[in-house]
């Protein structure tokens, strides 16, 4: 039982401390004028390509409508611009303006020095049990709540 009380609340404040970190460090400079929701929309963009809204609200797991609202505030800032595609009037893309990009790889950065962090610290064989553990953690969240 104390093995159990201790995975919760480890998993919890892991889980908080993460989302409170990434917005104190993601949100700051150039980048204070948008949120950490905002960031995360940014980054279901992403730099490959204008995407469709519908697709990017996949993505998010929101409705068109939700991202639409996200988008609009996006693009006033500068982060964002839509188009109409060319070969289908109906449909809007949605890609990232050069500050966008600037964000999108702010945010990146902080996950790759995240990542690089763990991986100096633990060992090859520790990487791999926290890699498939978390694996499995994800599995499950994804069958009992996606």
């Amino acid at each position: 039982m104390d093995t159990e009380r201790t995975l919760n609340r480890l998993l919890v404040e892991f889980f908080q401390y993460i989302m409170e970190i990434e917005e104190k460090k993601l949100i700051t400079g150039e980048f204070q004028d948008i949120t950490y929701n905002d960031m995360h929309v940014i980054e279901a963009i992403g730099l490959d390509k204008p995407q469709k809204m519908s697709q990017t609200a996949k993505i998010l797991n929101v409705t068109t409508g939700t991202l639409t609202k996200s988008a609009d505030a996006l693009e006033k800032k500068g982060y964002v611009r839509r188009c109409r595609s060319e070969d289908d009037k109906r449909v809007v893309n949605i890609m990232l303006t050069q500050r966008g990009i600037r964000a999108y790889k702010h945010h990146q950065q902080f996950h790759q020095d995240m990542i690089a962090y763990i991986m100096k610290n633990i060992s090859e064989e520790e990487s791999r049990v926290l890699g498939g553990a978390l694996e499995r953690l994800m599995a499950y969240f994804k069958r009992k709540y996606g």
